[in-house]
């Protein structure tokens, strides 16, 4: 099927993202009428993404189309707007919000936030076996099938990405071996229902205050965190040169080319070390060590720890976590070009299983949240440390506090350390489930 988008050009795909980026910041700098009213229900950062979101749903702009020639040669397209976002900004931005981070305040945010993790994880893990078992009693066939075909084995590739991240996830395809041909409808739950949650956790962010006052949690650690990397920014704080910018987009984007140079040894030198372990099990659970993603975001969030330790933070007071948060929002916005709306309506028994999944994974973060009185920071990031990965974690962490975005970063690589064992062992569950 010709499913073509009116524009294909990532030249002007680009321009559009960005009108609506701006749309977005300069209705929200408007302190009168309907717009405030707006934005005290809906937070800027959902708005971001879901503009681009409506934009692939109205067949505007689209991620990935095929095209068909008249004699039905099938040409598959994609847009690289998200691979250079996530490769390219997204490291960028993590050095350049990190650059001033104090990370003794950042330890000081104690242990609830390591809770909120693992709770998400825990979340994950049992989630889809409760999923199975709900779903099979209204629709047994959603939650059946034989061999290569089971759904529980699609369904472990899902447990793989929500624990850690794509190495994860194609870990377990290989582990469990499921049927190829339907593998693009899991991965099409995969991104339907994360999206789902992260719109979610943003427009919670825009209501912390209220949610935190009900969990009763002491955001102290928090406040001290941001107040600190506030005072050191107003003490830095001078009018940016040429020098200053030019300077702090050789420190972010040097940091990003040196990054991807040790990936580039990396990931394939622990690729070949992971290939020669024996056992199959634990070949797949280091997987992610062969993961070129994994390598470059960590070497770029570890050379900016080693940067705030230097002169190098003093460029904070020329805006260096302003120009990383002018990246995550383009980063944003491709990942809500990602969404197609309509298909929610497609797999509609798959969506159920990812949606009732999801649903006991919040529900069990809320409810420990509630018990150690978490903030919803946590909460969030806990969660989209596990779901998102390294790719969204920062975003939701960065939307609290520019300065927050590492902390999301140090959880994402927990999960992705946890993400394969996690997952099989959620998959064992749901196997269970489903032969019940």
């Amino acid at each position: 099927m010709d499913n073509t988008p009116l524009i294909t050009d990532d030249t002007i795909v680009f321009g559009l993202l960005m009108l609506s980026l701006g749309f977005v910041f300069l209705t929200e700098s408007i302190k009168t009428g309907f717009w405030p009213k707006f934005y005290k229900i809906v937070p800027g950062l959902f708005m971001a993404y879901m503009i681009p979101a409506v934009l692939t749903t109205s067949g505007l702009i689209s991620p990935e189309w095929q095209t068909v020639t008249e004699n039905g040669t099938i040409t598959e397209n994609s847009s690289n707007l998200y691979y250079v976002a996530s490769r390219y900004l997204l490291p960028a931005a993590l050095v350049l919000m990190t650059l001033s981070i104090d990370l003794k305040a950042v330890f000081n945010l104690g242990w609830k936030a390591l809770v909120m993790f693992f709770t998400g994880t825990i979340g994950i893990v049992i989630g889809g076996p409760i999923a199975i078992l709900l779903i099979a009693a209204i629709s047994p066939e959603t939650v059946g099938g034989a061999g290569p075909d089971a759904v529980w084995r699609g369904l472990s590739t899902l447990a793989g990405s929500w624990i850690g991240g794509g190495a994860n996830q194609t870990a377990m395809l290989e582990i469990y071996q499921y049927n190829q041909a339907k593998y693009g409808a899991m991965v099409f739950v995969d991104i339907v229902v994360a999206n789902i949650w992260m719109a979610i956790i943003l427009i919670g962010i825009g209501k912390r205050n209220r949610i935190n006052t009900w969990l009763k949690a002491d955001i102290s650690a928090i406040e001290d965190l941001k107040e600190r990397v506030s005072a050191f920014s107003e003490k830095v704080k001078r009018n940016p040169s040429l020098t200053d910018i030019m300077i702090i987009g050789a420190i972010a984007f040097g940091s990003v080319s040196l990054a991807h140079l040790c990936a580039g040894f990396l990931a394939p030198f622990f690729s070949d070390v992971v290939s020669g372990i024996e056992s199959p099990t634990t070949r797949n659970i280091f997987t992610f060590l062969g993961s070129s993603f994994f390598w470059m975001i960590s070497i770029a969030t570890l050379i900016a720890i080693g940067l705030s330790f230097t002169k190098a933070k003093n460029y904070e007071g020329a805006g260096a976590s302003k120009f990383g948060s002018v990246f995550i929002y383009i980063l944003v916005a491709t990942i809500g070009m990602k969404m197609d709306l309509t298909l929610i309506f497609d797999n509609v028994g798959l969506i159920a299983i990812g949606i009732v999944w999801m649903s006991i994974h919040a529900l069990l973060l809320i409810g420990v949240a509630k018990v150690i009185k978490a903030p919803y920071f946590f909460l969030a990031v806990g969660s989209q440390a596990n779901v998102g990965g390294a790719a969204s974690a920062p975003i939701v962490a960065s939307a609290f506090h520019p300065s927050l975005a590492t902390v999301g970063v140090l959880l994402a690589v927990f999960g992705y350390a946890v993400g394969t064992i996690a997952a099989i062992g959620c998959t064992i569950l749901m196997q269970l489930a489903a032969a019940g």
